[in-house]
C-alpha cells in the first residue's frame, strides 16, 4: 500500500487493520508466488542463470579478504601506531564492526523488554522491540493482545489502540488470513505471524518525544498440508512515535508503509512442516540499537 493508505493507529482513520491484510499488527500482504518447476513465468522473467566461474572466483576472493580482515583484527600487542600498547574501544564500547549504542536492557515485562535508556538510542531499541510484539501471533488473541498493549502503549493512547484493534481483529479478518472465527488456527495447521526489525532511525526527537522508523521483514500465513494461505514474506517500514512515560518509552502512534523491499532471491520454497518447525524452533531476540 502507498503511504497515503497507511492505517496509522492514533491517526484519523479507524479500523485500519481490517482493511489492510498486511499491517504490522499481525497481518500480511497478498502476494503472488511462482512455485519452482511450475513452468509458469507470468511476468516474463526467467530464473537467474547458474553462477559461472567468474562468480565463483569473486566469492572465493571475498572469503579470502574476510579471513584476512579477521586475522588482522585479532592481532594483539602489535604496532598500534608505534606505541606498543593495545588500543581500547571508546567509552560507549562501540567499534566499527559491531552494533552501535548501549547494551540491551535487562528487564522484561512478560516477553517484552522494558527499561530502555532515556535517549535516542533507547527509543530506537524500544521501537524495534515493540514492532516485534505488535506483529506477533499473540495479537490475534484478545487476552494476549490486551497484555501487549498494556506493556508498549502510552496510557493516554491505550484506549484508542484497544478500541481500534478490537474492531480490526474481526471475524472477517480472521477468515481472510485462514483462521477460525475465534482467531485460532484450523486443526492440523500452525498459524505464523512474525516481524523482524532490520534497522531503525530517528526522524524527529526532543527530550521526551521521539519518532522512530523501523525497517522490517515479516512472515504470515498458515503452515500445514494443503494450506490455502501459505506463509509469505513481506517488507515494510513502521513509523512509531514514542513518549517518555514513568521511566520508559511508550508508543503514542503507529503506522506503516510498504518497503523498501529487496529483489527476491532464487531460494527454494520450504515445505509447510519445515517452515512451521523453523518458526517454532527458533526464538526471537531482544533488540537494542
Amino acid at each position: 500500500m502507498s503511504q497515503g493508505d497507511e492505517r496509522g493507529y492514533g491517526g484519523s482513520e479507524p479500523g485500519g487493520r481490517s482493511e489492510d491484510a498486511y499491517s504490522t499488527l499481525g497481518g500480511t500482504r497478498q502476494t503472488r508466488t511462482r512455485m519452482p518447476g511450475s513452468g509458469e513465468d507470468p511476468d516474463g522473467y526467467g530464473r537467474r542463470p547458474a553462477r559461472n566461474s567468474r562468480s565463483l572466483v569473486m566469492i572465493v576472493g571475498v572469503v579470502v579478504l574476510l579471513i584476512a580482515a579477521i586475522a588482522f583484527a585479532n592481532q594483539g600487542g602489535g604496532d598500534n601506531g608505534g606505541s606498543g600498547k593495545e588500543k581500547k574501544p571508546d567509552a560507549t564500547g562501540a567499534v566499527p564492526t559491531t552494533a552501535t549504542g548501549t547494551k540491551p536492557v535487562q528487564g522484561k515485562n512478560g516477553t517484552i523488554a522494558f527499561g530502555f535508556a532515556h535517549d535516542e538510542q533507547g527509543a530506537q531499541s524500544a521501537a524495534a522491540n515493540y514492532a516485534v510484539a505488535l506483529g506477533s501471533a499473540e495479537m490475534f488473541d484478545k487476552t494476549k493482545r490486551d497484555g501487549i498493549l498494556d506493556a508498549v502503549i502510552a496510557p493516554t493512547s491505550i484506549d484508542k489502540f484497544r478500541s481500534t484493534l478490537d474492531q480490526a481483529y474481526s471475524t472477517g479478518f480472521f477468515r481472510n488470513v485462514g483462521l477460525n472465527d475465534d482467531g485460532t488456527a484450523p486443526a492440523g495447521f500452525a498459524f505464523i505471524s512474525r516481524t523482524t526489525p532490520i534497522g531503525t532511525k530517528v526522524t524527529k526527537a526532543s527530550e521526551d518525544q521521539v519518532t522512530v522508523d523501523v525497517w522490517c521483514s515479516g512472515l504470515l500465513g498458515l503452515a500445514g498440508e494443503g494450506s490455502t494461505k501459505p506463509v509469505t514474506d513481506g517488507w515494510f517500514t513502521i513509523t512509531m512515535e514514542l513518549q517518555w512515560v514513568n521511566g520508559d518509552w511508550k508508543a503514542v502512534t503507529h503506522s506503516q508503509k510498504d518497503g523498501p523491499a529487496p529483489v527476491g532471491g532464487d531460494n527454494r520454497a520450504s515445505g509447510a512442516d519445515e517452515i512451521a518447525g523453523a518458526v517454532n524452533g527458533f526464538g526471537g531476540f531482544t533488540y537494542a540499537r
